[in-house]
């Protein structure tokens, strides 16, 4: 959410970060509304000021025996008067609210201009690409290879975009999430959670999927909600609270499963696990002094590499351009794990982490603060994967995959199962 004070004292900077976010110029509307507003809230203030003065005339008309008559009449005029101009405002604040509500948040002054993932800009890329002897497999091949994949019984139970996962690679997918939790938690510092997986429409509002995204999202008969990611209810730990400064940053770390109706998705990534309505993730979040908040990003974004650092994957690492990144972030780093089973065996990056400094965004909307020696103000947000684990899983097959089928375990996942090293074709979990 915008601060509405910013816009008064420059709604042409405003319509120029806007400008940035593809959207055209808004500060008159919103200029005009608050305007409207405040007038209303004005009108009905001096209305109940006349109310209170000719309430007092009539007490001392009554003490001294004279008529008061016209001036009860007045005063119930006035209140009726004053409770409609009331309610005009209740309405004019809301319709302010609701324009401010539908707006993204402004970009930081470092993030590209573009308009899709083709103007991201590379930072750095780390590890070495594999090298194979025989035609490299993608995920999809390699798990029905193994026989421990299966979309179409998953597709018979649930539709599209579900799978069931087996023996070896249901034990491999339970390994990889506790080693990435435990890597957050124990060598991070981020506490564990163990978060509530539905909340209230305030909470999804809070973080900036609601009311936007309304379609993306999974919604209960009782009017509970799907969290699409345990972003949802880590960050909204501190709503409507106020944090003391000398407690920050806090940091915050969980696994949970994920769901998103993937709306507007038709077509994309139809093949395999990249792209599920159900999956799971280990986030992280930090809510962190504003002047902290740049350091706390390049090291959020530091712990989601190291999973990959560790595990002998290769990625690279992006800044997202202006048309790439997320409504509620100012700035995003992706990180992009390299998969060689993709685009029929030549290998591409794909995105499994991104990780965003969202600024005082979200935690004016969960109207979050923390009190300082100058008072009180608004902490910043931060978020990012550590990492999705199902495309962590696609991650290890394809980049350790073997000529005969086999799937060689990354020697720092083996202790979280029971020091396995290979996986071959038929192997069940004891």
């Amino acid at each position: 959410m915008h601060d509405i004070r910013r816009i008064r004292e420059d709604g042409v900077g405003f319509d120029r970060e806007m400008r940035r976010r593809g959207l055209g110029d808004v500060a008159d509307e919103i200029l005009d509304a608050d305007r409207r507003w405040r007038e209303c809230v004005s009108a009905a203030q001096a209305l109940r000021h006349q109310r209170n003065d000719a309430s007092r005339e009539i007490g001392r008309r009554k003490r001294e025996g004279e008529d008061a008559d016209e001036l009860i009449g007045q005063v119930a005029r006035i209140r009726t008067e004053a409770q409609q101009l009331e309610e005009t405002a209740h309405r004019l604040e809301a319709g302010l609210r609701d324009l401010l509500a539908g707006l993204p948040n402004s970009l930081a002054r470092e993030v590209p201009d573009g308009r899709d993932d083709t103007d991201n800009l590379e930072i750095r890329r780390c590890g070495d690409l594999p090298e194979f002897d025989f035609p490299t497999k993608d995920h999809v091949a390699i798990g029905a290879g193994l026989g421990l994949m299966d979309f179409a019984r998953a597709a018979r139970l649930s539709g599209a975009r579900f799978v069931f996962l087996t023996g070896m690679l249901a034990r491999l997918e339970r390994a990889l999430a506790a080693f990435m939790l435990d890597r957050q938690a124990g060598h991070h510092g981020y506490l564990e959670v163990s978060p509530p997986f539905m909340v209230h429409e305030q909470a999804l509002f809070g973080t900036g999927q609601l009311p936007k995204f309304a379609d993306q999202q999974y919604r209960t008969e009782d009017g509970l909600w799907l969290i699409p990611t345990s972003e949802v209810p880590l960050t909204n730990l501190v709503a409507d609270e106020i944090l003391d400064a000398a407690d920050l940053p806090l940091r915050f770390t969980a696994h949970t499963p994920c769901f998103r109706s993937e709306a507007g998705a038709a077509g994309q990534d139809t093949r395999g696990m990249i792209r599920m309505h159900q999956f799971t993730k280990v986030e992280m979040v930090s809510i962190c002094h504003p002047e902290q908040a740049q350091a706390e990003h390049e090291r959020m974004t530091a712990c989601a590499e190291d999973i990959l650092h560790v595990l002998g994957l290769p990625f690279r690492t992006v800044l997202l351009c202006s048309g790439d990144t997320g409504f509620s972030a100012r700035k995003t780093y992706d990180i992009e794990v390299w998969l060689p089973g993709q685009d029929e065996g030549r290998g591409r990056y794909r995105e499994i982490s991104s990780c965003s400094d969202c600024g005082d965004f979200q935690a004016r909307r969960m109207k979050a603060r923390f009190r300082h020696d100058g008072g009180i103000d608004h902490p910043c947000t931060l978020n990012g994967s550590g990492l999705a684990v199902g495309r962590t899983l696609i991650a290890v097959l394809e980049n350790f995959q073997r000529a005969d089928g086999s799937i060689v375990i990354p020697e720092a996942l083996r202790p979280w199962i029971d020091d396995l090293e290979v996986i071959a074709p038929g192997d069940r979990a004891p």
